[in-house]
């Protein structure tokens, strides 16, 4: 199944998309949130759907699409999965997941404008699958276990700020990834059954022109790996959304040029839908 939220920030409609038709979710949640994957949300929307018991959601092809899931209480990320990224950033793969945490105000929506920060002559793009758990996860006895908390999978795009993480960072990423809006997110949630995550194609473009192009079968830590190895550190809950790291061809590679005001990032996933991002510029307050 495939959710989204729609209409404008702060006030989404949830619904459960079938074929190009939204059908309003709010007789059953007030958003589609960690209480709604919790109680099994997806499940009951699923037979209210096939039920009949859902209305349609008047103008949804117009209204703005946003986050396909309300605010993770955390958004915790792997960097340097990808082989091939590991060597375009001069490091070698990792023994271990590097992990590094996004402030949850970053996730905006996926056609959401993205400030770049004032100065920044280093923003970058990364498309990534993200995972949203749907079950608290902590201690994990094996990975075996992490289908069971998962809820779906989203395309994500870490934005970064390569100055902020590498140079002014003090040894910790984290400076360099949570700017406002350095984390578009959706369009959709997608559950489990819909899609084979160790086999999906990731791209992205700029201005038009080809980027990324791997598979996630070219992760070095797969995503029940992942799911297992962050619950010995850190207690998951629903509506945490775990970013599994970006396959080679950013700009910090060296091959691209950063981004600037009026450019155009385009990224999908096979079966999670594809997003679209206008970079603007943000210019100090002098409040």
């Amino acid at each position: 199944m495939r959710f989204a939220r729609l209409g404008p920030v702060g006030a989404e409609t949830p619904v459960v998309l079938d074929g190009d038709t939204a059908y309003d979710l709010s007789a059953l949640t007030s958003d589609l949130d960690g209480a709604f994957l919790a109680s099994g949300g997806t499940r009951l929307a699923a037979g209210a759907l096939a039920a009949g018991e859902l209305p349609v959601l008047a103008d949804a092809a117009r209204a703005r699409v946003g986050a396909p899931v309300a605010r993770p209480g955390a958004v915790i990320c792997v960097g340097m999965n990808y082989g091939a990224h590991a060597a375009e950033s001069g490091s070698a793969p990792p023994e271990v997941p590097i992990l590094f945490l996004k402030t949850p105000n970053t996730v905006v929506g996926p056609y959401d404008d993205v400030a770049i920060p004032p100065g920044s002559e280093r923003t970058d793009w990364e498309v990534e699958l993200g995972i949203v758990i749907g079950q608290p996860a902590s201690y994990l006895d094996s990975p075996e276990r992490a289908q069971e908390h998962i809820a779906g999978f989203v395309v994500a795009n870490d934005v970064s700020e390569r100055q902020y993480q590498l140079v002014d960072s003090g040894g910790q990423w984290s400076k360099g990834k949570c700017a406002p809006g350095f984390n578009p997110v959706g369009p959709w949630l997608v559950t489990p059954d819909e899609v084979d995550h160790t086999a999906l194609r990731l791209r992205s473009w700029v201005n038009g022109e080809a980027r990324q192009d791997s598979l996630t079968s070219d992760m070095i830590f797969g995503v029940d790996h992942l799911v297992w190895y962050i619950s010995q550190y850190a207690a998951l809950e629903p509506g945490d959304l775990i970013m599994t790291g970006t396959p080679e061809g950013v700009a910090l590679s060296g091959r691209f040029p950063y981004l600037a005001p009026g450019d155009v990032v385009e990224l999908e996933i096979d079966g999670l839908g594809r997003q679209r991002q206008t970079f603007t510029e943000t210019r100090r307050s002098r409040a």
